[in-house]
């Protein structure tokens, strides 16, 4: 069964309204809606805002639902100047940009005592989704890349450019490094997929308000070709 998280309802409704054969189940203020969507057994969810949010999220699939991959999908900032607005990031690898355990020697971005500095996301789901994407969204680009996550809206140039100095990384948004997390820890595959609606620089919080509708379009239509088309 595929789990498939967004963080704001604008992320999911049209997902959930694709579904058939749906129960829902409340669990820590989030509505579960299990059924069919494309035909394949899924468990939709809005998680909320933040990494908080995100993981607790991720739990609850892996402990009540038993899902077989989760996929996070939502919007996020551009980091790199190729990666235009309206065009889609996949997950290459997450790592939380506001964990700082520096002043014991870790690096940036590394979680103490966990045993790998980036949660790598699933090649499979990844090749499935780009795939998908130029069936379904053939006039904008999917572009493999880091996704770094942290409870910050980066609307800052001076920010942006400290991320793509410390971590490489494509975009930057608030969930998909908690819920690559969670996922690593049960050994769930697990796939971010996010459209970018603004350049996380100065012009993000104008940018954002834009193009937020056009980036879920985009990003609800990869989705839902995917889960149609995706085999545990």
């Amino acid at each position: 069964m595929l789990g498939i998280i967004g963080a704001m309802d604008e992320e999911v409704a049209q997902i959930k309204e694709k579904m058939t054969d749906v129960t829902v189940t409340s669990v820590a203020g989030m509505d579960f809606y299990q059924g069919k969507l494309g035909g394949k057994d899924a468990v939709v969810v809005r998680s909320g805002i933040g990494k908080v949010n995100a993981g607790m999220c991720s739990q609850i699939l892996a402990d009540r639902f038993h899902i077989s991959a989760i996929v996070n999908t939502g919007i996020a900032g551009s980091l790199r100047a190729e990666i235009n607005i309206g065009d889609i990031v996949v997950s290459t690898d997450a790592v939380q940009h506001d964990m700082d355990a520096s002043g014991f020697g870790y690096r940036i971005g590394q979680i103490p005592r966990v045993d790998t500095f980036a949660f790598e996301a699933d090649e499979k789901l990844r090749e499935l989704a780009i795939e998908c994407n130029q069936k379904v969204n053939p006039e904008i680009q999917a572009f493999p890349g880091r996704v770094v996550s942290g409870d910050q809206f980066i609307s800052d140039k001076a920010k942006k450019e400290w991320l793509i100095e410390q971590f490489s990384a494509s975009c930057t948004e608030m969930e998909g490094a908690a819920i690559a997390q969670a996922a690593y820890l049960n050994g769930i595959p697990f796939l971010i997929i996010r459209a970018i609606s603004d350049k996380a620089d100065d012009s993000a919080g104008m940018d954002y308000a834009a193009f937020e509708a056009q980036a879920i379009k985009h990003s609800v239509n990869l989705l839902l070709e995917m889960a149609s088309r995706y085999e545990a």
